[in-house]
């Protein structure tokens, strides 16, 4: 339920400015907070959604293992893809910040096409999706409308300090349709111990946020 909000309301947050590079390096100058919160939130959501392509194949593979092999992994490999871009996203408004906007657009750009190890990967950003949302269907886990929606976030564009278009917004809004009803229907019930355990573990895990920033 979560992951899939979050994406798009990273890509609703940043949709004000241009697609390419170095727009966005301009807009990170000029709105700090608007767009440290979209690049944020849309990382996040990409961590979350770890745990939720988790669940989803599993539950395909409960009559096709087959293919919630090659979709999980497809998947979740793409999603480590986006998380290393969002790495170089941080590090480019860092520079934006030491360098000023010239500066970082130069050295985002010098270096833009240099080789890694996701360049060899990024077709599963896209393609995995694809697999992920045919396997959902085949195996009756999703309906035909919302296997298209898993789908639609194959459109997504790839890369680096990527901006948002209108289908960034559709395959966003296309996964919010297709798991979050799936997650209110296998949410599970609050207990009372349940509670009790989630508000100190909530705590602790909060304080161990701050003291990792702390080097």
């Amino acid at each position: 339920m979560l992951g899939p909000v979050l994406l798009l309301v990273g890509t609703l947050l940043r949709s004000p400015f241009h697609f390419f590079f170095p727009d966005q390096l301009r807009a990170a100058a000029e709105h700090p907070g608007l767009l440290t919160a979209a690049y944020t939130t849309f990382l996040a959501g990409h961590v979350v959604m770890c745990a939720a392509v988790v669940f989803l194949a599993q539950r395909i593979a409960e009559t096709r293992p087959v293919l919630a092999c090659w979709a999980g992994v497809l998947v979740t490999v793409g999603l480590f893809g986006r998380t290393f871009h969002a790495g170089v996203d941080h590090a480019a408004f860092s520079a934006v910040r030491q360098l000023g906007v010239a500066g970082a657009t130069d050295l985002v750009a010098k270096g833009y096409g240099d080789l890694h190890l996701f360049s060899f990967l990024s077709f599963t950003i896209m393609f995995g999706w694809f697999v992920l949302a045919f396997a959902a269907y085949r195996s009756g886990v999703l309906g035909p409308f919302r296997a298209v929606g898993v789908a639609a976030m194959g459109l997504l564009p790839l890369g680096v300090l990527k901006g948002t278009e209108l289908l960034s917004t559709v395959g966003t809004a296309g996964l919010c349709i297709a798991l979050v009803p799936l997650g209110v229907q296998v949410l599970p019930q609050p207990t009372r111990k349940n509670v009790l355990v989630a508000v100190p573990v909530t705590i602790g895990l909060g304080a161990l946020a701050v003291l990792s920033t702390l080097g």
